[in-house]
């Protein structure tokens, strides 16, 4: 071979290697940009959420997040999600999706099913139906379905309860789910939360009373209606009421009845309010407990029922300096002096 050809030969190589080096390089440039860049445009927000249903494939994974115009480039992004094998393996669920996140660590993010955790708490709250309500705004759960379920008798009874008394599977606390939880799911976890409220030593307790844990429940309601706060008060009212029980004596509770007209923020229960309630709420003309709770019992609540202080009251009334607090009483005489000053005190407020 000539030395013409052998130095072109030479020369022709050297071209070919560096075309191919500048060709690895830009290869290695756009897979390095398309697996670890930023591919996630927010503008000005540091993170958004988006929603991704039971069922989704992984079109309609592109398709969310190309309606909220989250991805720079689509194709990068469906490519990478390809190589990961993310196509086939689509979770739902609720996801924090942050500024500038390359694909890789999007596609990880929805692959893993690293969800945002929803919560839900009992904050304001009295009814059952106001709590499926926020429950269904908040997982993915048809709302209907909810709502149907704590009406079903036969599913609650999966769970002991009845439409009546459902109320009592229910302790209050901050809980976090996530958003795909179905309707069989938020049940599970509710009565997994109850069954571990009730510890052994508690039913217990409850055994001693007499009283069934949704009888306790039902009763907490109602000192928990006539004290929220003071934990030493609500032990009180819990033996007074205690004492109420075991002697046949109508419970004679105002929040039951605010219970059964839904007016919670009634201040003053009328003699009519009483006399023409027709319900087995009506404590004052129905004896023992009421069919269900009248409200959410808290911890405090339920414990003060389990540990009431033993004591020989059957009356109690509110303070006349509207506290909160309450004058108790063994004789029905002395309690209509405490009632009389009671009423006096609304008087002078305009409170009807």
């Amino acid at each position: 071979m000539g030395a013409k050809k052998k130095n072109w030969l030479k020369a022709l190589i050297k071209i070919v290697v560096i075309i191919l080096l500048i060709a690895g390089s830009i290869g290695g440039y756009l897979a390095y940009k398309y697996v670890y860049m930023p591919n996630v445009n927010l503008t000005n927000k540091k993170s958004t959420i988006i929603y991704i249903p039971t069922g989704s494939t992984f079109e309609d994974v592109v398709n969310i997040l190309n309606e909220n115009e989250l991805l720079k480039n689509p194709e990068s992004f469906r490519w990478l999600a390809k190589e990961k094998k993310y196509t086939e393996a689509v979770k739902p669920g609720k996801y924090r999706v942050l500024a500038k996140m390359s694909n890789s660590a999007l596609i990880n993010l929805l692959r893993l099913g690293k969800q945002e955790p929803v919560e839900i708490n009992f904050t304001g709250l009295h009814t059952v139906d106001e709590f499926i309500s926020r429950v269904g705004r908040r997982i993915e759960a048809d709302s209907n379905a909810l709502h149907n379920a704590v009406k079903n008798d036969k599913y609650l009874s999966k769970y002991g309860f009845t439409p009546e008394n459902i109320q009592a599977l229910f302790i209050p606390d901050e809980y976090e789910f996530y958003w795909n939880t179905s309707v069989d799911e938020f049940f599970q976890r509710m009565a997994t939360s109850y069954k571990a409220f009730w510890t052994d030593a508690r039913k217990q307790r409850a055994k001693a009373l007499g009283l069934s844990q949704t009888e306790v429940y039902i009763l907490a309601s109602i000192v928990q209606g006539e004290q929220c706060c003071d934990k030493e008060e609500k032990k009180i009212i819990a033996g007074l009421y205690l004492n109420r029980l075991k002697q046949g004596m109508p419970l004679q509770s105002d929040p039951t009845v605010i219970f059964f007209f839904f007016f919670f923020n009634i201040q003053r229960v009328s003699l009519e309010q009483i006399k023409y309630t027709n319900s087995a709420y009506n404590t004052y003309s129905h004896e023992g407990l009421p069919p269900g709770p009248i409200g959410f019992a808290q911890e405090s609540s339920i414990d003060a029922i389990l540990n009431y202080t033993s004591n020989d009251y059957l009356y109690m009334c509110a303070k006349d300096d509207l506290t909160g607090k309450h004058c108790f009483s063994k004789t029905f005489e002395q309690h209509k002096i405490y009632a009389k000053k009671y009423r006096q005190a609304l008087d002078d407020r305009g409170i009807h």
